[in-house]
């Protein structure tokens, strides 16, 4: 599964609420509960050991320590933009999780590079000696 794929979230696991929200919307903003906070039962999800470990770093603070990720949603006017794109970056969150990082090979420079690289630093030695005040003996 890559980034790009949407990752489909199972309803049981999920649990919605709209809070008061801040921002844009003029009175609308005291009168209507327009923000979403998204919870996601990580366990629900039976996602596998290291998925589950690259998703609680990926969440950070958003984790809590009962398993939830929280998410609120507070950037559009109405409930339904909120919700949307809570759900799209929750889904994001954890797409990104399945993904697997790229394991670094180790490399080792060539002789002809060491060599090459041990003689720039003789010549560069050599143009800050010439540099130099003469010494008077």
């Amino acid at each position: 599964m890559s980034s790009s794929d949407p990752y489909l979230l199972p309803e049981e696991a999920l649990e919605e609420k709209f809070l008061a929200s801040t921002g844009p919307g003029g009175q609308n903003v005291n009168k209507v509960a327009t923000a979403c906070q998204l919870r996601c039962d990580v366990f629900k999800l039976g996602l596998a050991p290291p998925v589950y470990e690259r998703l609680k770093s990926l969440a950070g603070s958003r984790m809590t320590s009962a398993g939830e990720i929280i998410i609120t949603a507070r950037s559009y006017r109405t409930q339904e933009a909120n919700r949307e794109d809570a759900r799209a970056r929750l889904a994001e969150l954890i797409a990104k999780a399945h993904v697997r990082p790229v394991k670094r090979i180790k490399t080792k420079a060539s002789r002809a590079a060491k060599a090459k690289r041990v003689d720039k630093k003789v010549q560069r030695g050599a143009v800050k000696q010439a540099r130099a005040k003469p010494r008077i003996d």
